[in-house]
């Protein structure tokens, strides 16, 4: 009775550790189902992403201007260099929410992408909300189109958006970055003496160690009268090399004069549209082919 007993009790212990495994087993499957769906999907954005030919100029105006304000730059560029670059449009709400305007033609390898804000005023503490507001956007851009490289322009606040964006949002690892131009940056606001260093400015200098360290950036400086663009001073400009200086690949200081060196008018300037479709665009136009260039009055530090 006692062998029987012990026999019942070890089919029992057996039917329950099998109860057990069977239950345990069922846990882990469903467990593990959102985590192979997930990486089934982040290996696919990945790949998407590797063979994507796609590297848009992602563009960030300047405060108290709107997603259009760059409008007749992209129209100028396709007529002056016959090319059909795509224009969408964003323009990121308060809430985080975002409306588009205009689209990407099929088989656009380089479109213009424009970032813009409903609140575009001016200021350190809406810059660094303006840089949330644009990691919203970058974020949605890189998910729906799935580019692997990307070139940046920013007219004055926006290359204060983004050099805060760069050091405090841009981490994947999956994205390039390949080269910034911006033209009147402010990066010590009004100050014309670097030593009087604003508290962006010294925010800007403690966290450049994040900036991507192969990123190529081009800073132009309009000289209305060799000292400011009529708004911001080229000292504030040139700050721009505390920053960036010997911690990306290469940094450029350029200075406009003449005609169209003014803070609002630079990029309608022939000399900028030239540094632009040549750095950003990059075709690499020979430059005795562009008539814009033959009164250049460029000088490069």
């Amino acid at each position: 009775m006692m062998k029987r007993a012990k026999r019942v009790n070890k089919k029992t212990i057996q039917k329950k550790s099998l109860k057990y495994l069977i239950i345990l087993s069922l846990i882990l499957i469903i467990l593990g189902i959102p985590s192979y769906i997930w990486t089934k999907k982040n290996v696919s954005t990945l790949a998407g992403r590797y063979n994507s030919p796609m590297a848009p100029i992602i563009m960030i105006p300047g405060s108290s201007a709107s997603a259009d304000r760059f409008d007749d730059l992209v129209k100028t560029i396709n007529k002056r260099y016959g090319e059909h670059h795509s224009l969408l449009k964003l323009t990121v709400q308060t809430n985080g929410k975002i409306t588009y305007k205009g689209s990407i033609r099929a088989n656009d390898d380089s479109p213009f992408i424009v970032v813009g804000f409903i609140n575009n005023k001016d200021g350190y503490d809406n810059i660094k909300k303006q840089a949330k507001w644009f990691n919203t956007a970058f974020d949605q851009l890189k998910e729906r189109y799935r580019f692997n490289t990307f070139n940046a322009f920013g007219h004055s606040n926006g290359g204060l958006i983004w050099t805060y964006f760069l050091e405090h949002y841009f981490d994947d690892t999956s994205i390039n970055i390949d080269s910034l131009l911006t033209v009147g940056s402010p990066y010590n606001f009004e100050e014309k003496n670097s030593s009087n260093r604003t508290q962006m400015l010294n925010d800007f200098i403690k966290s450049k160690a994040k900036l991507p360290s192969n990123l190529t950036y081009y800073s132009i400086a309009g000289t209305q009268l060799y000292t400011d663009d009529g708004i911001v001073p080229i000292g504030s400009v040139d700050a721009g090399k505390y920053i960036y200086e010997g911690v990306i690949k290469r940094y450029t200081l350029i200075t406009l004069t003449g005609s169209k060196a003014q803070h609002s008018d630079m990029i309608a300037n022939n000399q900028f549209i030239s540094i632009f479709h040549q750095y950003i665009i990059g075709n690499k136009l020979n430059n005795t082919n562009d008539k814009s260039n033959k009164k250049s009055q460029e000088d490069t530090r």
